[in-house]
C-alpha cells in the first residue's frame, strides 16, 4: 500500500504545524545539548572503564528505566517466537553498532564523534541515494548536499590535526588507558592503522563513518520491526535488556582480567546516571515525541544544529573547574584533560554537515511512502526514510558515466583523461610517501598535483558543457565555463597555498626530521610523469581543442623535492 507524500514526510492532505509546537521545539534541543553533554562525560569515563564494561553498564541502566516505565512483558500483543528471534536479531547488531560508536568515541573525542555520527537516517539514506540511485525526482540539490557531507569527513581526515596523542605520548595514562581498552577488536585496529600509516584519531573517524551507516540502516529496518511488535519504545525496552544480557559475561570476565583504575565506585555512579539518563533515556524519549508532533525534515536538521552547537562550546569550556564540578568529574584521578581540541579543520567540517543536511533536506515534489502498520491509535504509519531511497532526479555516478563516455569519444580528451588518470594516481602515491617521510616538498607537491588532476577534471567536463546548447536562462550558452573552471581552480591552489605556508612557518620552529630514503626516486618518477602531461598537453595543443582551466597546469608543472 503507497500513499502520496510531501517531503516533509506529511500526507500531501495534512494542515501544517501550528505555533503552539514550539515547546516540542525547545525540548528537543534540549535533549540534543543534555546528550552532548553526556558523551563529553562517557569519553572521561572510558579513560577509566573499560569500553564493553561502560556499555554493559549503561545498557543495563537503560533498560532497568525502560522496563519500569515501558512495562514490555505485560504491554502490548504476546511475541511470537519468529518476533523474538527478530528482536534477538535487532539487539546483536544494534550492541555491535553501539561497541563501533564507543570505540570511535575512544579514540575521535566526543566534539567529532557528535560530528560523524549524530545525524538523522532520513538525511544518511538520502545522501546515498543521490549517490548511488538513478530514480525519482530529488533534484540536484540532493546530488549537493551528498557531496558536501563527503567532503565534510574528508576535512576530518585531512585538515583537522589531533594532537591527543602528542600531548598524552609521554604519559603512563596513555599507555594504561589502551590497556583497559585492549580487545581483540582493538589489535586488529592497532595493526590496520598502522599498516596504513595513519594515527588512531584518523582511523576513529573511518570507524565513526562506517558505524554512522550501518546505524542509518539499522535504525530505517528497525521501523517495521517496532510496528509489529508493538510499537518503537516497546522494541527498545526489550532490545536493550537482551543487549545488556548479551554484554553481560563479557564485561564481568573483563572486569575481573583488567587492572581496575577507579579508587572508589561512589564517586563514578553520579556521571554513569547522568549518561544513561542524556544519552539512554532523555534522548530516545523526546526524539521520539519530537517524531510525532514535528515534521521530520525540520527535525533532521534542528537536532544536528542543536547538538553541534552544543559539543563545540563544550570542547572550549569543559575543562573549566566549575563545569567539573557541577558533573563531579573532578573526583576521579583528574581524568577531565584537555585532548581532542577544536581545531579549523574541526569547524570546517560542521558547517560542511550543517550545508549538506540543509540541502538533503529540501522540499521536493510529492513522494511515496511505504505503509508499515498502525499505531496503538489506530493511525497509519508510513516509512519516510524508505522513500528517500527513491527520490533523487540523476544520479552522481549516471551523470559520470555519461561524462566520461563522452570524453572517451573525443581523441584529444581521450589522451588528457588517460593522463589524469596516471597523475591521480602518482598524487596519492607522493602523497602517502610523503607523510611516511615527513618531507613538506613531497606533501605540497602531492596537494598541487592533486589540484591540477582537479583542474583537467573541471577542464574535460568544461569542454563537455561548452557543447550544450543555449538555454532561456544561458540565452548565450556555455562558452565561458572553460574560464570559470581555470578561476576555481585557483581559488583552491590559493587555500591549500594558506594550509602550506602556515606549515612551514611551523618547521621554522620546530623542525622535524625528514626521512630522505627513495626522496629521488619519487621525484624522477613525478618528472616522468609531468613529461606524460606534456606530451599529451602538445597533442592537444596541436588539435586546437581547449580544455579551459587544464591548460593553465600541465607543462609548466615542475617537481622539486626536499
Amino acid at each position: 500500500m503507497v500513499q502520496r507524500f510531501t517531503s516533509d514526510g506529511l500526507p500531501s492532505r495534512s494542515f501544517q504545524p501550528s505555533s503552539g509546537l514550539t515547546i516540542y521545539v525547545v525540548l528537543f534541543v534540549a535533549s540534543k545539548i543534555l546528550k552532548a553533554v553526556g558523551l563529553f562525560i562517557a569519553y572521561d569515563l572510558l579513560k577509566l572503564i573499560p569500553i564493553i564494561v561502560f556499555l554493559f553498564l549503561l545498557k543495563a541502566g537503560t533498560s532497568l528505566f525502560l522496563i519500569i516505565l515501558q512495562k514490555p512483558f505485560s504491554s502490548g500483543p504476546r511475541l511470537t517466537k519468529h518476533q523474538w528471534f527478530r528482536i534477538w536479531r535487532h539487539a546483536i547488531f544494534g550492541t555491535g553498532i553501539s561497541f563501533l560508536w564507543m570505540f570511535g568515541l575512544t579514540q575521535c573525542g566526543p566534539l567529532r564523534t557528535v560530528l560523524l555520527f549524530e545525524h538523522s537516517d532520513v538525511v544518511v539514506v538520502a545522501g546515498a541515494s543521490a549517490l548511488f540511485s538513478s530514480n525519482g525526482s530529488g533534484g540536484p540539490s540532493k546530488a549537493r548536499g551528498a557531496v558536501f557531507f563527503i567532503v565534510a569527513v574528508i576535512s576530518l581526515l585531512v585538515f583537522d590535526h589531533d594532537e591527543k596523542l602528542v600531548h598524552l605520548g609521554d604519559h603512563d595514562s596513555s599507555v594504561t588507558a589502551e590497556n583497559i581498552h585492549h580487545t581483540i577488536f582493538t589489535h586488529f585496529f592497532k595493526h590496520g592503522v598502522d599498516f596504513l600509516g595513519w594515527s588512531d584519531h584518523k582511523g576513529g573517524v573511518v570507524l565513526l563513518f562506517l558505524a554512522l551507516c550501518l546505524h542509518s540502516g539499522y535504525t530505517s529496518v528497525s521501523k517495521k520491526l517496532s510496528v509489529e511488535v508493538g510499537g518503537a519504545k516497546r522494541l527498545h525496552s526489550l532490545s536493550s535488556l537482551v543487549s545488556s544480557g548479551i554484554l553481560w559475561p563479557w564485561a564481568i570476565f573483563i572486569f575481573l582480567t583488567t587492572e581496575n583504575m577507579i579508587e572508589s565506585w561512589i564517586f563514578v555512579i553520579f556521571p554513569l546516571l547522568l549518561v544513561i539518563f542524556f544519552v539512554g533515556l532523555f534522548d530516545f524519549y523526546i526524539e521520539s515525541l519530537a517524531a510525532s508532533h514535528l515534521q521530520p525534515l525540520r527535525a533532521a536538521f534542528i537536532a544536528p544544529l542543536a547538538i553541534f552547537s552544543a559539543a563545540i562550546f563544550l570542547s572550549v569550556t569543559w575543562t573549566h573547574p566549575y563545569v567539573t564540578k557541577l558533573t563531579t568529574m573532578h573526583k576521579l584521578n583528574d581524568i577531565v584533560t584537555e585532548d581532542h581540541v577544536l581545531s579549523g579543520g574541526v569547524i570546517f567540517s560542521a558547517f560542511a554537515f550543517l550545508l549538506a543536511t540543509r540541502m538533503l533536506m529540501t522540499r521536493g515534489r510529492a513522494a511515496k511512502g511505504s505503509f508499515i502498520g498502525y499505531n496503538p491509535a489506530g493511525l497509519p504509519l508510513y516509512s519516510i526514510s524508505s522513500e528517500a531511497l527513491q527520490k533523487t532526479s540523476q544520479s552522481i555516478l549516471s551523470v559520470l558515466k555519461s561524462g566520461l563516455r563522452q570524453i572517451l569519444e573525443d581523441v584529444d580528451s581521450r589522451k588528457l583523461f588517460y593522463f589524469l588518470t596516471i597523475n591521480l594516481c602518482f598524487t596519492f602515491v607522493e602523497l602517502l610517501y610523503g607523510v611516511w617521510t615527513n618531507s613538506l616538498g613531497l606533501i605540497s607537491d602531492g596537494f598541487h598535483m592533486l589540484f591540477d588532476c582537479s583542474a583537467l577534471v573541471m577542464g574535460l567536463y568544461a569542454s563537455i558543457m561548452v557543447r550544450w546548447k543555449a538555454t532561456r536562462i544561458f540565452s548565450f550558452g556555455f562558452d565561458r565555463v572553460e574560464v570559470l573552471s581555470g578561476f576555481i581552480n585557483g581559488l583552491f591552489l590559493v587555500v591549500i597555498a594558506i594550509f602550506v605556508f602556515a606549515e612551514a612557518l611551523a618547521r621554522l620552529f620546530e623542525p622535524p626530521e625528514v626521512k630522505t630514503e627513495r626522496l629521488l626516486t619519487v621525484s624522477v618518477v613525478g618528472l616522468l610523469v609531468n613529461l606524460i602531461g606534456i606530451l599529451a598537453f602538445q597533442s592537444s595543443l596541436s588539435h586546437g581543442h581547449s580544455h579551459g582551466g587544464s591548460h593553465s597546469h600541465g607543462g609548466g608543472h615542475g617537481h622539486s623535492h626536499g
